[in-house]
């Protein structure tokens, strides 16, 4: 099929079940699996299994009323850039979908010592005013500046050494007000687990997402961008172009035989060509159970995953004490020891999206206190993978295991944890099985078979 043949059945909804093509399972209703069966559908027959009541994944709009208006709000998937989304831009624009300019500020506040302080702007630095005399903060502003300009410096130059993040802290000897005021509650933000486990995150990834995000430098940063409307619009577009669409089928088994690949569900067995796992890798093995391979079990069980609670509330007792420090992501922390903390993070959504609310509306992960019933419209269970070395291990590793005995696999645990790293592990998955994508003409190699490694998406 032609390049323009492929846009055109994307564009006008035609892509189906090609009758020529092969029959895929797809399992995991998030972007990576949602985005692979897309891709697919134009050539093969597909059937995308999400377990879960919906299909987005992380990408979950909620409808709520505030002072007496509804508005659809993001609790997952929330930000892009043009800089580093280089293939979501790329769907969206495919899809025609609108996005609008946010913001990406930060702010922390601590019970134990009490502190708080945003990096919006000085008067939001020094919000707290005894700040301004408190010598381990200047201390921490000192370091946030050198942390900055040495990993911008071994970004651009190569050859980190082979430290995880704390290992680094450690031998630099960064500041102690460094680490527990700024730098990982910051990380523990933006992946969404505790302070503990950031220290353990290989430095050379660490450092090297921070460069490409433009988080370590003050000038020149990437302008984030949120969807109108809320995340589902894109996802309500995809799916109009699917024809097999199952919720609430969550997969059992896979059973590998001559014939093909026997997908189990609560409806019985069904036969298919191929399957693609686009779930956690956890997940993946479980389905396998005894079918998974040595190197099945070696790759994809060495990534772990963060279990995260998130509520959807107005209560803002989950926001800093001083409204100056608000911003669009807040690291709260109640008492106790700073390595110890769970990751406890409130986006204020008014500051992400622009929602028609004067009422703060909030999504807290892991709030160190439960928002008030009354105040509180969704609870939500997430979880996140940890990259150690063992998982950026088995990331180098899969591609090895990438289409062996009918199987492939897909899903934002493949890079970096985010919505760009689930639709790239789509491209590559579907790109090594000979089909191609609207927005990259020209590169799509020859269907690759078992045991190939997959080109770079």
């Amino acid at each position: 099929m032609k390049m323009g043949e492929i846009e055109r059945l994307h564009a006008t909804g035609e892509a189906g079940r090609g009758a020529e093509g092969r029959r895929i399972a797809v399992i995991g209703g998030g972007i990576a699996g949602l985005s692979t069966a897309w891709l697919l559908a134009p050539q093969h027959s597909v059937t995308l299994f999400e377990a879960g009541s919906y299909v987005g994944g992380h990408t979950n709009t909620i409808d709520v009323t505030v002072d007496g208006l509804t508005h659809p709000v993001d609790t997952g998937f929330l930000v892009f850039n043009r800089r580093t989304y280089p293939n979501l831009c790329a769907l969206f624009a495919l899809l025609q979908v609108e996005a609008v300019e946010t913001e990406m500020s930060f702010g922390v506040s601590l019970a134990e010592p009490e502190l708080e302080w945003a990096g919006t702007d000085l008067a939001s630095v020094f919000a707290q005013r005894g700040n301004l005399v408190r010598p381990a903060f200047l201390v921490m502003l000192r370091d946030i500046l050198r942390f900055n300009r040495e990993t911008t410096r071994m970004a651009s130059e190569g050859g980190m050494p082979a430290l995880s993040l704390g290992e680094y802290l450690d031998l630099e000897d960064y500041s102690q007000a460094f680490r527990d005021w700024y730098l990982l509650p910051m990380a523990a933000a933006i992946w969404s687990c505790p302070t503990h486990t950031m220290l353990a995150y290989p430095l050379a990834t660490f450092v090297q997402f921070c460069h490409n995000h433009g988080l370590l430098q003050i000038l020149d940063r990437p302008t984030w961008m949120t969807v109108k409307g809320g995340g589902r619009s894109y996802v309500r577009r995809m799916l109009a172009r699917l024809d097999d669409v199952r919720v609430n089928a969550p997969v059992q088994r896979v059973v590998r035989g001559e014939d093909g690949v026997w997908v189990h569900t609560a409806a019985g067995p069904e036969r298919f060509d191929e399957v693609v796992f686009a779930c956690h890798s956890d997940q993946a093995l479980a389905i396998l159970g005894s079918e998974a391979t040595p190197d099945e079990r070696r790759i994809l069980g060495a990534v772990r995953y963060q279990a995260n609670v998130a509520y959807l509330h107005t209560d803002t007792a989950l926001l800093p004490r001083r409204p100056k420090v608000w911003s669009a992501w807040n690291y709260l922390a109640g008492k106790g020891a700073p390595d110890a903390r769970p990751v406890s993070v409130s986006y204020l959504i008014n500051r992400l999206q622009p929602l028609p609310f004067q009422t703060p509306v909030v999504v807290s992960l892991n709030p160190f206190i439960a928002p008030a019933a009354d105040k509180t419209f969704r609870r939500i269970e997430y979880a996140h993978p940890v990259f150690d070395h063992g998982a950026i291990d088995a990331q180098a590793a899969l591609p090895s295991i990438q289409g062996r005995e009918r199987c492939w696999f897909a899903g934002a645990w493949t890079g970096y944890g985010f919505h760009e790293d689930g639709l790239k592990s789509a491209v590559a998955v579907v790109e090594a099985m000979g089909v191609e994508v609207p927005w990259r003409r020209g590169r799509v190699p020859a269907a690759k078979r078992a045991g190939t490694a997959l080109e770079a998406a």
